[in-house]
């Protein structure tokens, strides 16, 4: 099975780093996937999730308030300024913390419901 690595930083360090199947991206232009050698690009991320598929087909989200990203074939570096794993043992204050990330950044009210909704329909459940 081929895998890509991953790593998320934020200015307070680093967030996610591991060997994925894949990831979706909240671009700029829309949402976007990336698998093992996908063509080489640099593009900016709006607030959103990204969606981690592991290679245990588990599934990570994590919500970014803004970013860019930097593929190779190999690696995906995403630079966020601000994000929150949703996953761990307090997954609840986790669901909060990145309800919160995403408002703060005031994007359109359109992406803020859709990138709630996505981390609500994700984590049915955990609460």
């Amino acid at each position: 099975m081929e895998t890509i690595q991953i790593e998320i930083v934020t200015p307070q360090g680093l967030i996610y780093e591991g060997s994925i199947k894949s990831a979706t991206l909240p671009g700029s232009e829309g949402e976007f996937g990336i698998l093992p050698h996908h063509a080489s690009l640099v593009t900016l991320l709006k607030a959103g999730v990204i969606e981690i598929t592991k290679e245990d087909d588990a599934i990570e989200m994590v919500a970014i308030n803004w970013g860019y990203v930097k593929v190779d074939e190999n690696k995906v570096t995403i630079l966020a300024d601000g994000a929150v794993a949703i996953s761990g043992s307090e997954i609840s204050k986790s669901i909060e913390d990145a309800k919160e990330l995403i408002k703060s950044m005031g994007d359109s009210d359109v992406a803020i419901a859709s990138a709630t909704a996505k981390i609500e329909s994700a984590t049915k459940g955990h609460l």
